[in-house]
């Protein structure tokens, strides 16, 4: 598995570079088309498609554009099958740091993440 554990990973850091370069093209690398995202951050439930959630990635500012700091982190990762994979990671958008639980399916093309949920990073408030 460590083949899967390497291509898994890849993912995911293509996942964070989309995320820093604030770059819908290379979302579409790592994102598959009809994946969904979910956040009840503040008292705000978001449910977005794929689609409004790279409408949001190119209508702000990327923190490469800004000069921000990376904050890049793979918390944990497990592979419960051949073909199914989830990832928590850290990250950020300053101001905001967040806890990102990413799942993931291995299709015939690659390892693609289906679902995301986010949430601020308790860790970094206290930080």
């Amino acid at each position: 598995m460590s083949t899967d554990r390497d291509a898994i990973l890849a993912t995911v850091h293509g996942y964070f570079d989309a995320l820093y370069e604030g770059s819908v093209a290379r979302f579409r690398e790592v994102f598959h088309p009809q994946a969904q995202l979910f956040s009840a951050e503040g008292g705000v439930t978001e449910a977005l498609g794929f689609e409004a959630y790279m409408a949001r990635v190119a209508g702000r500012p990327a923190p490469a554009s800004r000069g921000d700091t990376r904050h890049d982190e793979v918390v944990s990762l497990t592979q419960p099958s051949p073909t199914t994979a989830h990832v928590r990671v850290r990250d950020a958008l300053l101001p905001n740091r967040f806890v990102d639980e990413l799942l993931l399916v291995r299709y015939p093309q690659g390892w693609r993440i289906v679902s995301k949920a986010w949430a601020y990073d308790p860790a970094a408030r206290t930080a």
